[in-house]
């Protein structure tokens, strides 16, 4: 289940999952997608990264992905990322990172610059190239316009 896009250099850094759920009602109630989401942990070792180099990053749980300000385990993932100590961010879908662009792009930026990858369950992707961050950007957009949608009606 290896991607072509993944090189020695990736594997030689950790490999970041990063869980959400927005309230503290979807955790209680949305077992199965919180399961999946733990579940990434074997995805990435099927994807090459030794166990020793994959850690969870969950201290979001429960809070909005509105906005990056107000969300700690964000903040530690960008951090980390701007440190090159990241060759993946593995999330079950990408719209867990964030819910807005101005979270989004900025992410997608600093992974590109770090050669940092992303992986969802649809697929890695490299921010750093055009392809990348094509398909990165209209699920980004698409999550924004999502969240406004449900939070308008």
């Amino acid at each position: 289940m290896m991607s072509d896009l993944i090189t020695t250099q990736h594997l030689c850094r950790k490999a970041v999952i990063y869980i959400r759920q927005s309230t503290p009602h979807q955790m209680v109630n949305n077992q199965e997608s919180l399961r999946l989401q733990y579940a990434l942990h074997q995805r990435a070792g099927d994807l090459g990264w030794d166990e020793n180099n994959i850690e969870v990053i969950d201290a979001d749980l429960g809070q909005s992905g509105a906005a990056g300000a107000h969300r700690a385990g964000f903040k530690d993932l960008l951090g980390r990322v701007t440190l090159g100590e990241v060759g993946i961010v593995l999330s079950y879908e990408v719209t867990r990172l964030a819910r807005n662009c101005s979270d989004w792009y900025p992410l997608l930026d600093l992974c590109g610059y770090r050669q940092c990858l992303i992986g969802d369950r649809d697929g890695i992707y490299d921010p750093g190239s055009a392809n990348g961050r094509l398909l990165l950007g209209l699920k980004g957009t698409i999550s924004e316009v999502e969240c406004t949608r449900f939070v308008a009606a």
